[in-house]
């Protein structure tokens, strides 16, 4: 009876042979095969393919591959993705006609990687089956909702003068430490009780600077929620060219789920120069400090892909904190006057502040925030109105102070008050204050009930003001959204703060 069955299923198998013989096609097959003409610095120049396309990835002979970053009249510039010793002039190229692509999903969390999420650390290998292009056009302004939601960084200086918004893109430029990276580390470190994934991209930086800022959030904050995307100064130029737009399009995986993102691109300068550097190779015409006439066009692309989307587009955002660097103090040089117009705004970052122990050394006078106001809890704009103001004039009064003392009590008084502010605003790295912290002390600092603080005991007042807060019964509704407050509530916090400052046990004008 088997072999029945058996000589009926051969039958059947034969029958269909025909067929499938017909489908198969035979013969010679049509393939456009190219030829590296030139390498150097991690730059081929590639003959034939005609039919390539900018962004396309193409394939070595020896599994090597690059991606098409210029086509010429004759050839393709075409930028390796990988080390390119075994590549060289007669070296075969083919088309995989892709665009470059990294891998996303859910499995990228608390983890690191490259540029193309093929992982870095010690993990297990990714299992991932979804991938996206690199270069994804920007939501469309109908498809955009307003800035309405508070990122909070826990740092005072920040949150109540510079507030940044869910959807904003907030530009951190300074000097060469100064500061920049601890700001927006601090801030994916107080991402660790909200709902926000955080996303780092390290753009030509040192493996040991890097290492530290991953060891920083797996120690203080949730690394279960962060994404590490790492091209350090050592990769290929490719790869550190790629960084910020694979980075971007994991925020934007987890965007369209209706997620909310913060990134940090740390920084665009390096990535500017390695886009000069690999145009220069590939023999584009220089521009002003000899970057090609597409730089603005490159980080404004990047860029515009931040934004807060509508609720019928599922309500995600993705917020950015752009890094750049720039030489003595100098905010008008190319690369810097671009980003601060394609930015909503700046956190300007002080050398001398630095050097003087004002931690951290933001300029209140050159930052700004121009849309993270509509986000900022309704109570800490009204408390925070006043200080910016009274901050800058008592920066000039020191200023003048330096000649002769002041007879005047009441200038004498102001220079006392802006000494408390500066303190206020002084944070140490790893202290987040909560929104109704920051609520309470500048409450206390408007009322001038931390002008008889002594200077020294200002940090421990910060300190132990937390717990008396969450002690207090008045103020157990208003700590996680303190966007309104009664005057009952205000009274509580004032409160709080008199018995941490009685608590102190030293008290005095400093």
């Amino acid at each position: 009876m088997k072999s029945a069955e058996k000589a009926a299923t051969d039958a059947t198998g034969l029958a269909d042979l025909p067929r499938i013989v017909a489908a198969v096609a035979l013969g010679a097959q049509p393939e456009a095969l190219g030829m590296v003409q030139e390498i150097a610095d991690g730059l081929a120049r590639v003959s034939g393919l005609e039919g390539a396309r900018i962004g396309e990835v193409l394939l070595f002979t020896g599994g090597r591959r690059g991606f098409v970053l210029t086509l010429d009249v004759d050839r393709l510039q075409v930028v390796l993705l990988d080390p390119g010793d075994e590549i060289e002039a007669g070296t075969e190229v083919r088309r995989t006609g892709d665009l470059v692509s990294v891998q996303v999903g859910e499995a990228v969390l608390a983890r690191v990687i490259d540029p193309l999420g093929r992982p870095l650390d010690d993990g297990e290998p990714l299992a991932l089956t979804l991938s996206a292009p690199i270069e994804r056009p920007a939501p469309n302004i109908i498809d955009r909702d307003f800035v309405s939601e508070p990122v909070e960084t826990g740092l005072l200086v920040i949150d109540a003068l510079f507030a940044i918004g869910r959807g904003q893109r907030e530009l951190i430029i300074g000097e060469r430490a100064t500061g920049k990276t601890a700001i927006a580390v601090d801030a994916m470190i107080n991402q660790k009780s909200t709902d926000m994934i955080c996303v780092y991209v390290a753009i030509g930086q040192r493996a040991t600077a890097v290492r530290r800022v991953i060891d920083a959030v797996r120690t203080k904050g949730n690394p279960e929620r962060c994404v590490f995307v790492v091209a350090p100064a050592t990769a290929e130029p490719g790869l550190r060219w790629l960084a910020p737009f694979a980075a971007m399009t994991i925020a934007e995986y987890f965007r369209d789920k209706g997620k909310h993102v913060l990134i940090v691109l740390d920084d665009l300068t390096k990535h500017a120069a390695t886009h000069r550097e690999l145009s220069l190779l590939a023999r584009q015409p220089p521009g002003r400090e000899a970057y090609p006439a597409d730089i603005f066009f490159l980080h404004a692309r990047l860029l515009e892909r931040a934004a807060k989307l509508s609720p019928e587009k599922g309500g995600g955002s993705i917020t950015a904190l752009p890094i750049a660097e720039i030489e003595a103090g100098n905010l008008s040089g190319y690369i810097p006057t671009n980003l601060i117009s394609i930015s909503d705004g700046q956190i300007v970052l002080s050398s001398k502040l630095f050097a003087s122990n004002q931690r951290p050394a933001v300029d209140v006078g050159l930052s700004v925030s121009r849309v993270g106001g509509k986000a900022q809890f309704g109570a800490l704009k009204d408390v925070a109105g006043r200080v910016r103001l009274d901050y800058a004039q008592y920066l000039e009064l020191r200023a003048f102070s330096r000649f002769g003392g002041f007879g005047d009590a009441q200038l004498s008084q102001r220079i006392t008050h802006g000494e408390r502010i500066s303190l206020l605003l002084t944070q140490p790295r790893y202290a987040a204050l909560r929104a109704i912290d920051q609520i309470a002390l500048l409450t206390a600092l408007n009322e001038g009930t931390l002008d008889k603080v002594a200077v020294g005991d200002m940090a421990r007042l910060k300190a132990r003001l937390g717990a008396l807060i969450d002690a207090e019964p008045l103020l157990a509704g208003i700590i996680s959204a303190p966007d309104k407050v009664s005057k009952a509530e205000t009274e509580a916090m004032l409160g709080c703060v008199q018995q941490a400052i009685a608590g102190l046990g030293t008290q005095g004008a400093g």
